[in-house]
Parts: structure tokens; sequence; C-alpha cells
């Protein structure tokens, strides 16, 4: 392991944490920068970066008055970093969606969000305040998660039907778009993954008669008009759709994994009360009531052909776990391994409400020991099991893997997992935000994965893990709260670790020092490091993405 000393917070032989420092700035809100601003730059940042690093997340926490309830409420701000010989530049905007725009004009908040729930209009007589209760809730366009690509156009998401088109060059809003107009959906994740040829998977939930259903989502490369600029997500199909094994409680999911010929569907044991939620409003609570954790049940992973859309009629059972984020998922001799970060409870969505991330002392320190820790598991799936297939076995053949994987029944596998770590990343919190080289490596063998560590309710260190030896390389500095960490690869990369990591570090104790730090991510040695002198609030979703310009 490589990393800088530090002197954390204390860690009992229990793992609880005391001495946590506050980190309530984290979520103060923030003025936008519409036009940019230069950097002061230490160190170096290699002149091969060239083009665009983006970053979406939460950046206003009050409304006149009012305030939200939860980190994932906030009004999505937008951020640009152009990095250009050496050179980096800053702006922000926040993103023009409707609620957004509602919320200014009546200096209050008029649109519920997740754990926020907005109050009749006062202008109202009690009658129609009184009646106001009883609409059912509608979706928000709040795209504070990630950003992300469709057709080559750039979008802003989160888990609703709505997206909007921005300019990655201004930040600009150009457009709103619903799911719901082109296919039978009522929202969509933040986290869609792309085929070497551009075709785009995700996956969105309807709602009928018969209950909750999971449909997987293909979005072609191009436009089906390449004439027509204006074209989103027409061709958009759904590959298949997915009884929820609870009609009126499906799980909550945040993302899914992807192989070359599979999209796996990730059924956890985080669920959604329907009734709970359509009534929220009523009952003065925000969506986040209705999700809950049920550990009596078991997770399962359902396989969906991506060319055919057939549902394996197997289906791979695991004991209850919680996962929001996979890192890597590849067929290999007959398997499906998939790699991801998963706790073994999931009821941490709901820790962090805004109160949670200002609170200090003792205080602070039992909101995060109340928390499970979260760390990088594989799993083995073998994809030739049948009717036909001995029960009892392990039928994980792979040499050097501790995962299993019996069948239990007919159409049942049973799977345990292998950790993807050593005693080591304990004493960092565990690992979430895993990133990979993902434009090369991404449904194939893999070495390396990136993520931050997590001695703190956000992220306080960043990571690589090196899969042969289970090794780590650390980056750390006290105070210091680096972002999700994202992969650029240097060009004509030869070896999978040639490139850079970028990662957006806030300094919640210390005024206007934000900076986007440069490491290498062979070494994990900092190359150099941009500060930005404006106030820049930690991302919910930690999500960002990476373009590189035209001239590259």
């Amino acid at each position: 392991m490589i990393g800088l000393s530090i002197m954390g917070p204390f860690l009992t032989a229990g793992r609880y944490v005391h001495g946590l420092p506050c980190i309530e700035k984290i979520v103060a809100s923030v003025d936008e920068t519409p036009e940019a601003i230069s950097t002061n730059i230490s160190g170096t940042i290699p002149e091969w970066i060239s083009g665009n690093f983006l970053r979406n997340g939460p950046g206003k926490f009050e409304i006149g008055n009012n305030k939200f309830n939860h980190w994932f409420d906030g009004m999505a701000l937008l951020h640009q970093f152009k990095i250009a010989g050496g050179q980096v530049t800053y702006k922000s905007r926040f993103l023009g969606s409707d609620c957004y725009t509602a919320n200014s004009e009546n200096s209050r908040i008029v649109v519920s969000e997740f754990g926020t729930v907005a109050m009749p209009d006062p202008c109202k007589n009690f009658f129609q305040r009184f009646l106001s209760r009883f609409e059912l809730p509608k979706a928000s366009d709040n795209d504070n998660v990630s950003f992300v690509t469709y057709k080559g156009d750039y979008y802003v998401s989160t888990e609703t039907n709505f997206m909007h088109k921005v300019d990655p060059e201004t930040l600009e809003t150009k457009e709103k778009v619903d799911w719901s107009k082109f296919i039978a959906v009522n929202g969509a994740t933040a986290h869609p993954h792309t085929d070497p040829d551009g075709t785009t998977y995700n996956m969105g939930n309807s709602y009928s008669a018969k209950g909750a259903i999971y449909n997987i989502i293909r979005v072609p490369p191009t436009r089906t008009m390449p004439e027509n600029p204006k074209e989103t997500l027409e061709g958009a199909t759904v590959v298949c759709s997915i009884p929820s094994v609870d009609k009126a409680r499906p799980s909550y999911y945040h993302s899914f994994a992807m192989s070359e010929n599979y999209v796996v569907f990730i059924e956890q044991p985080i669920k959604m009360d329907l009734l709970k939620i359509v009534t929220g409003k009523l009952r003065g609570k925000g969506i986040s009531d209705g999700i809950y954790w049920d550990p009596k049940l078991e997770t399962i992973f359902h396989l969906i052909n991506k060319q055919t859309g057939k549902l394996n009629s197997v289906k791979y059972h695991a004991k209850a776990l919680s996962t929001f984020h996979q890192i890597n998922a590849w067929e290999e001799d007959g398997f499906l391994v998939m790699d991801l970060c998963a706790a073994d409870d999931g009821k941490a969505i709901n820790n962090y409400i805004v109160q949670n991330m200002r609170k200090s002392g003792e205080a602070l320190d039992e909101v995060y020991n109340t928390m499970c820790r979260v760390f990088p598991r594989r799993f083995v799936l073998p994809l030739n099991a049948d009717k036909e297939t001995p029960s009892g076995q392990n039928l994980n053949t792979r040499p050097d893997s501790t995962a299993t994987a019996t069948k239990t029944a007919k159409d049942k596998v049973f799977c345990t997992h292998e950790d993807l770590h050593d005693e080591e990343l304990h004493t960092y919190g565990g690992l979430e935000f895993p990133q990979i080289n993902y434009a090369k490596y991404n449904t194939k063998p893999y070495r390396y994965f990136y993520g931050c560590g997590f001695r703190h309710l956000v992220g306080d260190t960043l990571i690589k893990m090196d899969l042969q030896g289970k090794k780590m390389k650390v980056w750390e500095h006290p105070g210091l709260y680096p972002s999700e960490p994202v992969f650029v690869p240097l060009p004509g990369a030869t070896e999978e670790d040639d490139g850079v990591i970028m990662s957006v570090v806030i300094t919640p104790n210390k005024d206007k020092s934000t900076f986007l730090l440069v490491l290498d991510a062979k070494t994990f040695k900092e190359l150099g490091r941009a500060e930005v002198p404006v106030n820049i609030p930690y991302v919910s979703g930690l999500h960002q993405y990476v373009f590189q310009l035209p001239n590259l």
C-alpha cells in the first residue's frame, strides 16, 4: 500500500469511529459561476489531457425560507473543468429545470423531491390547501445525479422519467426529455451502459394494474434521422420486461451490470412501498419514507440476453445484500463473472438527510457507526446450469476463486461471493463509487479498479485496487474529501493503467480552496492540482463524465 500518513479518526478494535470532523459546509448552498474563471495550478497538469471534465450534483439546499431535508434533494448544479495545454478553467450553472424555475419564482419549495414534501401554496385558502394534499406526487425534473450520453448528445439525469439535454461547452439547458414519450416506462436509472458501437442500455420501471415491472431499455447508437439535431430518444425500445416478485413492493435499484451478451438486473431487498409513496403528500412524507430494507429476503440476479431479450429461466440467488454500483462483468469459460460494491444491509440511503450531514461530535459519530460498510465482491454465475445440472455441488470450477454457485432447486442457483480485498481495506472504511478503464475493459477481464474509501459519511481517500494479489494504493490527506475517481487513458496507452485519475477534492473547513486533482494512475502519485477560487459543494452521487475534444 502506498499513501500519505494521516492522523485520522480513532478506530477501535470493533471498527467504531470516534472524533469525526464536522463537514457541514459540504452541504452548503453556493452561487453559480456561469463565466469561465482561471484556476491556480500547482504541480503539473499533463498537456496531453485536453477536454471537458463534467460534474453534476446538488448545489442549493434552501429556497427562500424552505429547506430541503435530504442530500439528494438539492437543486442540480452543473460543473465544467476545461483542460487544455496544462491549464484549467472552471464554470458552473444551475440546471434550468422546471422545478428550479418554479421554486425560484415562488421563493419556496413547490416541487417535492426524494426526501422533501412541497407544502401547499400559502396563498390558497384553507380548503384548497387541504385538497392539494390528495394530489398524486409528480415526478421532479431535478436531474442532479450524473452526466450521460445518448446518440452522442449530453444529458443530465436522475431516476425519474425526465432528463435534460445540455450544452457541454456552455452548460446551458437545451431541452427537457421525457422517457415516457418514447417507451412505456416511468423512469430510468442515471447509470446506463454503452456497447463499443454506441448502443446504450438502461433500466426503468413501469406500473400497471398487474403490479410493478422492471424493463430493460435499448437506445440506438445514432440518430434515426441524422439531419435532425433535435432528435433525442427516438428508436428506444424495451428489450425485456421482468415482473416484480412483490407486485406492490418492487425493489429499488440505482444501476445494473452488463457483460458482452447479458444485462444483469439485481433485485435486492431494498424495497419501495408503492402505497406509502403515492400517499406521501397526504401524510406529509417524502418518497424516502416509502423505501425500506427487508433483510428476510434474498437477492436475485436476473440474466437477460441483450440480443434476443430472453430472460434466463435460471435465477441466481444470494443472501440479502445492497448494491448501488457495479464494477465490471464479463463472460469467460461458461461463467458470467460479476464484480460489485455491496453491503450487508441497505439502510444507508435514508441516513443522508441534511440534518445528519451537518452534525458534529458524538452525534456525527453515531450516524456513521450505524451505517454498514460497503466492500468490493465477486460473484461467479454458471451460464450452463439447467435442469440436468446436479444439485448440491459447487458449480464454480474457476481456479483460485472462492466464490460458490450451488444448484438448490430446478431453476435456482444459490451463490456466495469472493471478497476482492484483504483486511487492509477495513481500515479505510470500505470502498464505493468504483471506476475502471471503461472504454477498453468494460465487459472484459480486467485488473484494476478505483474508488473512494469511506472513513466518513463521504469519501475521504482515493484507492486503487489491484486484483492480482488484492493490493492497494491510497491517496489521502487530512481534511480533504475527494469525489469519485475518473480514469482518463493516455493516448496510445498499451497497459490498463496507463493514464491519469481525476477527482474534484472538497475542503469543507477551508474557504474557496476546492481543487481538481490529477494522479498518475499507475503510481497513484499526485501530478498536479487546479485550485478553484470559489466554493463548490460535494455531490451526492459523485457521478462525473469525461469527454475528449474533437481535435484529439
